[in-house]
């Protein structure tokens, strides 16, 4: 399995903001995509079913940006043991010099889907994101 997932994204005209670069909502955006992703590409077809995920916080760095065109590549893991219904994904983003510009760490939380309500991560859940 993979405990870590790389994808890239590109700037287009509408994630540019009147500053000339990526807006940080895309960055948001960015950061919930490879994070769905992750989970739907590595997770059981029976547990993508039964569970889903909301966000419970973000906090985000930038050190740098890029602007239309530009291409950055992001990469997701999961850096410790869940905590109950919750752990931590971490997303860092870099140029095309391989300079981290934009680093995100966000708490998920895990629903049942048929109840809506918070389960406890079981191990199976998790094993395959844990480095």
């Amino acid at each position: 399995m993979k405990a870590r997932y790389s994808k890239d994204f590109m700037a287009r005209p509408e994630h540019i903001d009147e500053l000339g670069h990526v807006n940080n909502a895309v960055w948001l955006t960015w950061v919930q995509d490879i994070a769905v992703e992750h989970w739907n590409i590595v997770a059981s077809p029976e547990h993508v079913t039964r569970y889903i995920w909301v966000v419970t916080r973000h906090e985000i760095d930038y050190r740098g940006n890029v602007g239309e065109g530009e291409t950055v590549s992001a990469e997701t893991f999961i850096p410790d043991a869940p905590h109950g219904a919750q752990f931590d994904r971490c997303v860092e983003f870099r140029n095309s010099a391989g300079k981290r510009i934009v680093a995100a760490r966000s708490t998920w939380a895990m629903l049942d889907r048929e109840t809506g309500r918070l389960v406890r991560i079981p191990p199976e859940v998790a094993a395959p994101f844990i480095a």
